[in-house]
């Protein structure tokens, strides 16, 4: 893929592990568990964003840009990494955050990652849920210039195609340390809702040749619009690796059963997922994203899933936002 081609800003702690969860694999029925902790790329908590910001802010960079401007919903990780990575390039930051899940609660509007967002010097704007976002990007970025700044604009989860990039290089780092390992990897299966890490990751196998499905849990959209949205943005990233028509329809796949009330809205299941992954191999996850996409796996492994496969569960990060979560989590660990 010869990555070197694309600006790039360093700050991710890279290669992150690739360790087995004994344990948890015994409790889904003796599934060979493997976890990629993309929860260790480093930036102020890491998180799977943070490969697609060195990519991202590297392009902003060779722009000359001086200012980051992005958006996400109240309690985004990828909004508080965007903070952390502009304040780490010595750049100002614009976000706005939308009261997407209707939310009143105390602690979801301000703890978490909100309180990170301010800690890292972060300029917050709120919009109501189903707000023109991508209107309100462009407003915020042309206010930026009027005052005489340079804004570089990055879409929600930072998912386009130079975004996708850092799910490219994952791939090929995940697919090494298995060679390392002498591993076989039978399946890879992570949260999707913005597209761009199941993207990314489906686009670099692609290219590398790993013949390795990827399983996307999803968080938000429904499954047509989910895939639909993952395969335009693999096809987008594989032209910009000058790869294109590498990535077939075939190749993506995505199961969006377990969204449940909607996108933030936690259930039960979610919670027992959370407990699960944290009492039997200390893994925090996140009520969002990486727990809706472990409460999937959870109950595809009860149907008869994967039987006889190793499978690798991408962690892609998000443990700040439980703080936001606390109100609904109080009385429910036991």
């Amino acid at each position: 893929m010869h990555l070197a081609r694309f600006p790039r800003a360093r700050f991710a702690h890279l290669p992150t592990p690739l360790e087995g969860a004994p344990r948890l694999g015994e409790a889904l029925g003796t599934l060979s568990l493997f976890i990629k902790r993309d929860d260790a790329t480093g930036l102020a908590g890491g998180g799977n964003k943070t490969r697609k910001l060195e990519f991202l802010v590297g392009e902003a960079r060779a722009r000359g840009a001086d200012t980051l401007v992005t958006q996400g919903a109240i309690q985004s990780n990828h909004v508080r990494q965007t903070a952390a990575a502009a304040a780490r390039m010595g750049m100002a930051c614009e976000i706005i955050l939308e009261a997407r899940t209707g939310s009143e609660a105390v602690d979801y509007n301000g703890s978490g990652n909100v309180l990170l967002d301010r800690l890292l010097g972060a300029a917050i704007r709120t919009v109501p849920g189903g707000s023109d976002m991508n209107a309100a990007l462009e407003e915020t970025a042309q206010a930026v210039r009027d005052r005489g700044g340079r804004p570089y604009v990055i879409p929600g989860g930072g998912s386009n195609a130079v975004g996708a990039l850092g799910y490219a290089d994952c791939a090929r780092e995940l697919v090494v340390q298995a060679d390392a390992m002498g591993l076989k990897i039978d399946r890879i299966v992570t949260a999707t809702g913005s597209a761009g890490t199941q993207a990314g990751l489906v686009a670099g196998l692609a290219v590398i040749g790993a013949d390795i499905p990827v399983l996307g849990i999803g968080v938000r959209a429904p499954q047509a619009m989910q895939e639909a949205n993952v395969f335009k943005l693999a096809q987008e990233t594989c032209v910009l690796l000058g790869q294109e028509g590498r990535v077939t329809r075939e190749m993506v796949a995505a199961n969006c059963d377990y969204v449940g009330a909607g996108y933030g809205l936690i259930d039960q299941a979610v919670i027992d997922a959370l407990k699960l992954a944290a009492r039997t191999e200390a893994l925090i996850l996140d009520p969002v994203y990486s727990g809706k996409a472990m409460k999937g796996l959870i109950d595809l492994c009860a149907k008869g899933a994967f039987k006889g496969e190793t499978v690798v569960f991408l962690h892609t990060g998000g443990a700040q936002g439980l703080f936001g979560y606390q109100s609904e989590l109080e009385g429910k660990l036991a």
